[in-house]
């Protein structure tokens, strides 16, 4: 499938001076926030303060750039005695269930904003073991930069279903506009106030789509396993890509 999408004017042109001018002057203005979270997070739940996780980015050359994404540390490092980490209900703490709620974990995100890997608006990244599952069209949402923040994250978050959150990350890309970027930064900031879609409403933390689409009977075990193993494949390439 060929991943080509006709960018206008503003996307093409605009749109990265302004994540530039936004990030810079939001580092800036709120760096005591980041001061003040990461040591907090280093009291609380110790080192390392930053996490960093490979995530598909924009598609070149027909293939998904994997790029780091840097979060505020929300979970804890807690394993069973034959050293597999505990579920998640059971690792995040009471200021890592704060941190995302807020989505103050997400604040380092701006950094990758600024570097020019994400972008204000746009996809949400997820991460590599979701990108295996995604079909050719729903992939199309990696024409676009991911985003701090996009359609999906007002349409519901977590609170909607993968094939939901997808198709409105598709929606999004159909017209990139400058007023629909400025409306839906707004339209964050109403969600994030109301602390809404954090979750699926089940599960501490939402579920990946490979899991999801498992649970719901959609695939195999046999695929789940296989498209799993095609993630570490693509995650190990990009380490070794990087020495």
């Amino acid at each position: 499938m060929q991943y080509d999408r006709q960018l206008g004017f503003y996307e093409k042109y605009m749109k990265r001076l302004i994540d530039i001018l936004c990030s810079l002057l939001f580092i800036i203005v709120f760096f005591w926030l980041y001061v003040i979270i990461a040591v907090i997070v280093r009291i609380k739940m110790g080192s390392p303060v930053l996490v960093k996780q490979p995530r598909p980015g924009i598609i070149k050359n027909g293939k998904e750039t994997i790029f780091e994404m840097y979060k505020f540390r929300s979970m804890m490092d807690i394993r069973d005695s034959n050293g597999i980490l505990l579920p998640d209900e059971q690792r995040l703490p009471r200021f890592g269930a704060l941190l995302r709620s807020t989505s103050l974990d997400e604040l380092p995100e701006v950094f990758c904003i600024l570097k020019g890997t994400m972008s204000l608006v746009g996809p949400r990244p997820q991460l590599v073991r979701d990108l295996v599952f995604m079909s050719d069209i729903q992939r199309m949402r990696h024409t676009a930069k991911p985003g701090l923040t996009g359609l999906a994250q007002v349409k519901g978050r977590n609170a909607v279903t993968w094939e939901e959150k997808l198709d409105w990350d598709l929606k999004y890309i159909e017209k990139v506009t400058f007023l629909g970027d400025m409306k839906l930064l707004l339209e964050t900031l109403a969600v994030v106030l109301k602390r809404s879609g954090i979750t699926d409403g089940k599960n501490a933390t939402a579920l990946d789509f490979g899991d999801a689409l498992l649970k719901d009977g959609k695939i195999s075990k046999d695929k789940y396993e296989s498209e799993l193993a095609r993630a570490n494949i693509l995650i190990k390439e990009h380490e070794k890509g990087k020495r």
